[in-house]
């Protein structure tokens, strides 16, 4: 029996990029929906997601083991709203988040759902930033792997970002002194009036960013929380104190992995100042997801948790958006909207 449904369009990863991936390696195609066999679902999706990953499951740099296949709808989050179900505990109307990909439609098992759309007061957008995987970032690494005590010094690099607008906000509820490193005028305004920041350092205007985050850090810093990687994070681990925590959340700085970049060696300052050095995947924490984003919902209804979104309209765009995320073109959680 022929679908209901109009053509699935699709982006197609139509060439391999080296570094962050451009529009021409793109190709916009459709394809027919297929209905859901036993144990899946069919889904349509409402908003994309545009992360700093998808560079990574783009190229084959060698840093992510299961890259987009050529000729492969892009590898993405999303959310939508389930159409047909065939799946025991999910049913047609229920809003999920999870591994849709660039395209309209997704026919899926449940294995592609990272978890059920509770907060139907809320945004369905915001399931994509501050409820998705980057506000769920901030949280989990900041609390599980910074350990933050009031009075401490936090420096936070993408400061004005998707999870770095959240971490912000959290080491100021959790009585710690926020610094920012950021890449605007705009974006440390923002960081200092919106996301909980005492002081941001704008990096591009920078003639010395270490001479910079130090005059923004006199006491040191306690936890870092790196976005970044590159010259930032040199310059920060330098002003660590004492027994102080890096969470490694990103390296958007480093636009090649091969060959590796040289820069300075840290590891007499990771032994003699006893610091922590931890890197986070926020896949390894599934479990926690229900929870997390429920308490989170609860900061935002309770006005202590403010968000921004940068959303585009129409699925041929999601290129574009994403050579422009590493751009610092955004402001705030870079979305495609479809509806």
């Amino acid at each position: 029996m022929p679908t209901p449904f109009p053509p699935n369009r699709q982006v197609i990863l139509s060439s391999r990029p080296k570094g962050v991936p451009q529009p021409e390696h793109f190709t916009l195609s459709s394809a027919a929906v297929r209905p859901p066999a036993a144990g899946e679902i069919l889904m349509r999706n409402h908003h994309l997601s545009v992360d700093p990953a998808q560079r990574g499951w783009a190229n084959d740099e060698g840093n992510y083991s299961d890259p987009v296949p050529l000729g492969s709808a892009m590898r993405a989050l999303a959310v939508g709203e389930i159409v047909e179900s065939r799946a025991p505990g999910y049913a047609a109307g229920d809003f999920v988040y999870g591994w849709f990909g660039w395209q309209d439609y997704c026919t899926t098992t449940t294995a592609a759902v990272l978890r059920l759309v509770a907060e139907t007061d809320l945004p369905l957008t915001a399931s994509l930033g501050v409820l998705g995987i980057n506000g769920l970032t901030a949280h989990l690494a900041f609390h599980s792997l910074g350990r933050p005590r009031a009075g401490e010094t936090v420096l936070v690099s993408t400061a004005a970002g998707s999870v770095g607008s959240f971490v912000g906000q959290l080491a100021n509820l959790a009585g710690c002194r926020a610094v920012g490193v950021t890449g605007s005028a705009e974006k440390v305004a923002a960081a200092t009036t919106r996301y909980g920041y005492a002081q941001a350092v704008d990096y591009r205007a920078s003639a010395d960013i270490a001479a910079d985050i130090a005059a923004a850090c006199p006491a040191g810093i306690d936890i870092f929380y790196d976005n970044t990687g590159g010259a930032i994070g040199d310059a920060a681990r330098a002003l660590m104190n004492t027994g102080g925590r890096i969470i490694q959340c990103g390296t958007a700085s480093i636009p090649h992995w091969t060959p590796p970049p040289q820069g300075p060696r840290s590891e007499r300052q990771v032994l003699t100042k006893r610091l922590s050095w931890s890197g986070f995947v926020i896949f390894d924490h599934l479990a926690a997801f229900p929870a997390t984003a429920a308490s989170l919902a609860d900061l935002i209804r309770a006005g202590r948790l403010t968000y921004d979104e940068d959303i585009t309209a129409g699925l041929e765009n999601a290129p574009a958006v994403l050579a422009g995320l590493y751009r610092g073109e955004n402001l705030g959680k870079a979305i495609v909207s479809l509806v």
